[in-house]
């Protein structure tokens, strides 16, 4: 009877992991509400670094926030893309992308890293205070139940 029962929740558990997720894809929602959001706080992101480093800085401030949003974006396509597929390929997908999300940060910054238009330090400033400025942000409208997965419901 055990080995039935160790059977069971062995193809339990695979049948978990090679099962998509079906219905909608909050990470969709809570990505663009974070883009939203980081467009509304770009011009004011861009304008202290303008004030900060000059025209330099607030290119590189306006480059800075393109790369944060795109990074959300492409984070948020990969989950929603890959949970319909399986829920290990989009471990896969959680755990690899990472890395390449941060690969591609890495390699848009070496690339423009001498051109005449950078300010480096204008550049990581804004990429860290948009990161986590807009993970923080929206960590106040995110439904942390099963009832409402992704954004709190609003009020009537």
């Amino acid at each position: 009877m055990n080995d039935l029962d160790n059977s069971n929740s062995a193809d339990t558990a695979v049948a978990a992991m090679t099962t998509g997720l079906q219905g909608p894809a909050p990470e969709v929602k809570v990505t663009k509400d974070m883009v939203r959001r980081g467009l509304i706080v770009a011009p004011l992101l861009i304008a202290v670094c303008a004030v900060i480093w000059g025209m330099d800085g607030a290119l590189s401030g306006a480059y800075g926030i393109a790369l944060i949003l795109v990074n959300f974006a492409l984070a948020a396509a990969l989950i929603a893309g890959t949970a319909r597929i399986s829920l290990g390929l989009m471990m896969g997908a959680v755990l690899f992308g990472y890395l390449i999300r941060l690969a591609l940060i890495f390699l848009a910054v070496f690339l423009v890293r001498d051109a005449g238009w950078i300010s480096l330090p204008a550049l990581g400033t804004t990429i860290i205070v948009t990161h986590l400025g807009l993970l923080a942000w929206e960590m106040k409208y995110v439904a942390l139940s099963l009832a409402h997965p992704g954004l709190k419901p609003t009020r009537p």
